[in-house]
């Protein structure tokens, strides 16, 4: 293939010095850089990056009411748009097994302000030095939730709390919650996690391949452009969480798993995933025995969803209305598709389900 002229450019110091004063100029072709004699003799081959993420240079923008300016910051934005993501999907899926419209948004209410606290006290635990060390950002630090530092593992930990507690006051079954929101989760974590990116945050070692990120740091407020590529881990995470979502779609149509064992699968396929993104991040955190703490919070809580997801046995939940109006009842599916096919035929037609058959 015939090619145009080539970019020439100065070569500085460095590889001058290396080669010597004759080896003064560089061609680039093919995406390799070519270090040429005066007649044009090449002698030095070098890979040349041309493809890179970028990353923005800014994470906050402020609405002027005249009187006052609020912050509107990128990543309260991805947080609030994953919970939305994780809420619809989940909220079709406990709807299809008998749940009300509104139990996923009332459920939302509870886990979401939990998970967040647990969250923080995860990352604020775990990363001590940065709040309590010398020069830490003390108590008022440990609130600036809006600056990035949260634990997925304190997350779930407070949100399933407070799904446990709106699931007492709902009297709906926590496990077909569990089941349900299984798909939903990773789906809302994926869009959550483009915070990160805007964040400029969570990046791993340096890399020269096409994917690797630009990374800024914030100096005086104005952004700086750090020197090379790194992994855009937060984006493994993204697409790693996309196949989740997907496996546990799959495989729960394929074998419809009850009593929480799609929430097992989820969580074995997520922390799968992360353990090996925790080899390859570089931002400060504990280590043990080589490796980060995380490393091993995943390789445990895998190792307990593999357990429950191979003891626990039982079919599907679904859920009907309870006599009297108060709560649901957990059914079969048999028994399920029976009361709503009563529903259809009309009032006259329901037959209440027999309580002595339900679990719930």
């Amino acid at each position: 293939m015939k090619c145009s002229a080539l970019e020439r450019t100065n070569i500085s110091g460095g590889l001058s010095a290396w080669l010597g004063d004759p080896f003064t100029t560089v061609n680039r072709l093919h995406g390799y850089a070519v270090a040429v004699r005066p007649h044009g003799v090449p002698l030095v081959f070098s890979p040349v990056i041309l493809a890179s993420i970028p990353s923005p240079e800014t994470a906050v923008w402020y609405a002027n009411l005249g009187f006052v300016e609020i912050p509107i910051r990128a990543y309260t934005l991805c947080m609030v748009a994953g919970v939305v993501v994780a809420s619809i999907v989940t909220s079709r899926r406990m709807r299809s097994r008998g749940a009300p419209a509104t139990a996923a948004l009332d459920i939302a209410v509870w886990a979401v302000p939990f998970g967040i606290v647990g969250a923080r006290l995860y990352h604020v635990v775990t990363t001590p030095e940065k709040y309590w060390g010398v020069g830490g950002e003390g108590i008022l630090g440990t609130l600036r939730v809006w600056e990035g530092g949260i634990g997925i593992w304190g997350a779930v930990a407070g949100g399933a709390l407070g799904a446990w507690i709106a699931c007492r006051q709902l009297k709906l079954s926590y496990t077909l919650l569990a089941d349900c929101i299984a798909v939903g989760l990773p789906l809302g974590q994926v869009v959550a996690r483009l915070g990160n990116w805007f964040n400029n945050e969570l990046y791993g070692g340096r890399t020269d391949l096409p994917w690797g990120l630009e990374v800024h740091r914030m100096s005086g407020g104005e952004p700086v452009l750090l020197e090379g590529l790194y992994h855009p881990t937060f984006l493994y995470e993204m697409v790693w969480n996309l196949g989740v979502a997907g496996l546990v779609y799959w495989l729960d149509r394929k074998y419809r798993f009850g009593r929480g064992r799609a929430f097992a699968l989820y969580v074995m396929a997520y922390t799968a995933g992360r353990a090996w993104i925790e080899t390859i991040r570089s931002d400060e955190a504990l280590v043990f025995f080589g490796q980060r703490l995380n490393f091993w919070v995943a390789i445990l809580v895998f190792l307990c969803a593999l357990a429950y997801f191979l003891l626990r046995r039982g079919p599907r939940d679904y859920l009907v209305p309870a006599p009297g109006g108060e709560g649901y009842l957990t059914v079969t599916e048999e028994e399920f598709l029976a009361h709503r096919a009563a529903a259809e035929a009309g009032p006259q037609a329901t037959a209440e389900p027999d309580e002595a058959s339900t679990k719930g």
